[in-house]
């Protein structure tokens, strides 16, 4: 008998990935949608799956995940954006670490495998992109970042075996209008938070993260997928620095 455990997934328009998720994630006690009004095929997907639905107004990603997983029926929780699906490895992993009594951890991480252009990215940012997705709701909560959230917690994640697959899908005139809308996001947050920009950071970051990631975490490996997906990430950073520093000329 292990604890059980709900699956949340916050959505918009989400029909072309929400499928393959609640498949994947067919395991858990509850399925819970949270839908920000979708006009596609979102919320029929989610109730052919046994989903429990409901409509929150778009809150910022942080705050919409924080949401989903206050009104999940259980307290152990596992957050899924649309466009993830578990894999049979990690689906096991999370199956043994609930029948454990009591558990080993309150909170838990595993490895997020990224398909860009085509290709699983193995190396660089794409992997394994540790992401802390599993706790007990009592023991942590999402950041209220409106991009690039977290999951926030007194407790250490403990890692266990298995990918968390994702697979958007997307062109890559797509991902780059996505990363745009990020880097505007970002440098919003970065004044919100006090920080003051400068064109060393915009200049450095860049380089540093493309080192990094591309030599150093040997992204070269994946490929022409790898360096494309690296350059976008180190054009994203630049931007973001750019954008904040032009909002602090104001």
């Amino acid at each position: 008998m292990r604890h059980p455990l709900s699956v949340v997934v916050i959505t918009l328009n989400a029909a072309r990935s929400l499928d393959a998720c609640l498949a994947s994630a067919a395991f858990a006690d509850e399925l819970l949608v949270v839908d920000s009004g979708s006009r596609d095929d979102t919320e029929t997907i989610a109730r052919r799956h046994g989903a429990r639905v409901l409509q929150q107004t778009w809150l910022g990603f942080g705050r919409q995940k924080q949401f989903a997983v206050s009104v999940a029926a259980h307290d152990w929780v596992l957050c899924l954006d649309a466009d993830e699906q578990v894999s049979p490895a990690l689906r096991a992993a999370i199956t043994t670490e609930l029948a454990c009594e009591p558990p080993r951890a309150l909170l838990f991480e595993f490895a997020r495998c990224n398909r860009f252009m085509g290709r699983w990215l193995r190396h660089g940012e794409g992997y394994p992109d540790w992401s802390a997705r599993l706790f007990r709701r009592d023991a942590a909560r999402w950041s209220d970042s409106p991009v690039h959230e977290r999951v926030l917690s007194e407790a250490s994640p403990v890692r266990i075996p298995g990918d968390l697959l994702h697979d958007s899908a997307e062109t890559l005139s797509r991902y780059w209008a996505k990363q745009a809308r990020y880097s505007d996001l970002q440098a919003q947050d970065l004044r919100l938070r006090g920080w003051f920009a400068n064109s060393l950071s915009m200049l450095f970051s860049p380089l540093v993260r493309f080192i990094r990631f591309y030599f150093v975490r040997l992204g070269f490996l994946d490929g022409l997928p790898g360096l494309v997906h690296i350059v976008i990430g180190c054009a994203s950073s630049a931007a973001k620095y750019r954008k904040a520093l032009a909002r602090s000329a104001l």
